[in-house]
């Protein structure tokens, strides 16, 4: 970085932080040297990337090792089986000897798998409860969420709220979280890369639709920027669209008709093919997302499968899980 570069960085957070990279597993930030009385909340807003707490209360407890994993969940079994059990797998397997966890944050959907299929999955809350009590000193929390949006804000909730009852508390990054700034790896780019073998087109005339979840929070712009990669990379017929977010199906179709598209083959771009991928995009009812492109004369078709059932997707967790195991040490 330019001593210009450092200088306006510094001038805009009126002299208080500069950028300073660590390594990619880390918080990004540090203070420029010339701070010398920094604020509880001047520390708070440089903290990003994989976050750890050391509680020196706990300094001379023994050290034992819990990974916890939290993921919003599904009621479908069988998609269960295939995304997120399968990344508890391979996590469990990079890890032998860890105890692992896995919480799911809706109670909606942990009440309805426990009514359904008699298995109970604690919240996050309740799972670090169980661990404390079981005697685990180090616990290292990883999320499956996609982007930092709304429910891995709830994720450092937990992180927050639990961080001093334990001898050290880390959180682990979403799947998508850096974007190749400031010498930072482009988990952007090597999203694409692990979804390529889908992403594949045979003809001029047809295109890829991902589908993905969208949040009213401002990392939403994910979105954008994976679609702004796509076109970087090469797939100028590969289109992102979100359920509740934007853009939606509506800001797309205009494009396919544009570029005299004919053939498209939805999938989504979620942990779980649960149910906004069962039924707004694929279902029968004539406004699921398959029948709006059917009836507006497009040659529809479906790749029902949840990015969790993707090695390459679950290598990027297990990724994600060592930078959170790593980081209570």
């Amino acid at each position: 970085m330019t001593s210009r570069k450092k200088f306006l960085i510094a001038s805009l957070f009126a002299g208080a932080a500069a950028f300073l990279p660590f390594n990619t597993s880390e918080a990004a930030y540090s203070l420029n040297s010339e701070v010398k009385t920094a604020t509880p909340a001047l520390m708070t807003a440089t903290e990003i990337g994989v976050l750890s707490y050391a509680n020196p209360k706990f300094k001379n407890a023994a050290n034992k090792d819990a990974i916890l994993i939290m993921s919003f969940g599904t009621t479908y079994k069988e998609t269960r089986a295939k995304t997120i059990d399968a990344t508890v797998n391979a996590i469990e397997k990079a890890n032998p000897g860890v105890k692992v966890v896995t919480s799911f944050t809706s109670h909606i959907i942990i009440d309805r798998i426990k009514k359904k299929e008699g298995k109970v999955y604690p919240t996050p809350e309740e799972g670090l409860a169980q661990l404390k009590k079981e005697g685990y000193t180090r616990v290292a929390l990883v999320s499956l969420d996609i982007i930092p949006g709304i429910e891995y804000a709830y994720k450092r909730g937990v992180y927050e709220n639990a961080k001093k009852d334990f001898k050290s508390v880390s959180l682990g990054t979403s799947l998508l979280y850096w974007q190749g700034q400031e010498e930072q790896r482009d988990d952007v780019e090597d999203f694409i890369k692990a979804l390529s073998a889908d992403l594949k087109t045979t003809a001029k005339d047809e295109a890829v639709l991902l589908m993905a979840h969208g949040t009213p929070q401002p990392s939403n712009a994910y979105y954008s920027v994976i679609q702004a990669k796509l076109n970087e990379m090469g797939y100028d017929n590969v289109y992102v669209y979100t359920v509740e977010g934007w853009p939606n199906l509506e800001t797309v179709m205009p494009k396919l008709k544009a570029k005299g598209i004919k053939k498209v083959k939805l999938q989504p771009i979620m942990m779980v093919a649960g149910d906004h991928a069962t039924n707004d995009m694929a279902g029968d009812e004539p406004d699921s997302h398959k029948n709006i492109l059917k009836k507006a004369g497009y040659s529809v078709s479906v790749n029902l499968k949840g990015l969790g059932e993707n090695q390459n997707i679950r290598n990027m967790y297990v990724s994600r899980a060592k930078e959170a195991i790593d980081a209570l040490k």
